[in-house]
């Protein structure tokens, strides 16, 4: 990273416990305005509680998390909601994508929470493109598959232009080809915006994209080191 250029987010000495339990401590890494950081790190060891705590879904134990001078751990509940509506693109594991409503409703979702429905229909179609799923918009998730549901999240994560990006296992649901093209428009995306672009992965593939590999431990985060089943 340029030292010279104020990180997008910081994260200091940061510790998440469960119980009497320690998941990691003494988490600390910087991340760069437009810079991809694969985090690597066994099975086991936080990766997506590490992920989940930089989006302020959960709360850690001890240490900061500053984004663009922000410091999440002042935010109450709702303030964390509003920060997440307006900065934040979360690629889910799981998808969490929202049964009821169709593919482009669900992708156009960020933009509604903002009150962006001007720019909603060219933006939703021109991302569903871009992932692979034009024409698709007036399908239900129920009539798609599991690489189709997280193309649908991956859509839906930087349709409003997220100035920080998490994604957790982006590319485990998709084949060589697709995962491939979806690395490419995340880095893409993420550098048109000045985006910090985080990645949890298991995939030796996608931590090769990153500008940065760092690796997850119980007692802190190393530079270097590959993926680890």
């Amino acid at each position: 990273m340029d030292t010279a250029t104020p990180p997008a987010i910081a994260v200091q000495g940061l510790a998440k416990h469960y119980a009497d339990s320690s998941v990691f401590r003494a988490v600390s890494f910087d991340v760069a305005p437009g810079e991809f950081v694969a985090i690597v790190g066994e099975s086991g060891v936080g990766k997506s509680t590490l992920l989940n705590c930089l989006a302020g879904l959960d709360h850690w134990d001890a240490g900061r998390i500053v984004h663009e001078g922000i410091e999440l751990g002042t935010l109450d509940d709702d303030q964390r909601a509003l920060w997440r509506r307006a900065h934040l693109g979360f690629v889910f594991q799981a998808f969490h994508v929202l049964p009821h409503l169709d593919v482009a409703q669900n992708v156009a979702l960020p933009l509604m929470l903002l009150g962006r429905q001007r720019e909603a229909t060219a933006r939703v179609d021109e991302m569903l493109e871009a992932v692979g799923l034009g024409g698709l918009g007036a399908r239900l998730p129920q009539q798609l598959s599991g690489g189709q549901l997280q193309r649908v999240a991956i859509a839906r994560a930087l349709v409003h232009r997220p100035r920080l990006l998490l994604a957790d296992e982006p590319t485990g649901n998709l084949d060589p080809s697709t995962a491939t093209r979806i690395l490419d428009l995340l880095t893409s995306q993420a550098r048109a915006a000045g985006a910090a672009l985080v990645l949890a992965t298991h995939s030796r593939e996608a931590a090769l994209r990153a500008d940065r590999v760092l690796q997850l431990r119980a007692d802190g985060m190393a530079a270097g080191g590959a993926p680890v089943a």
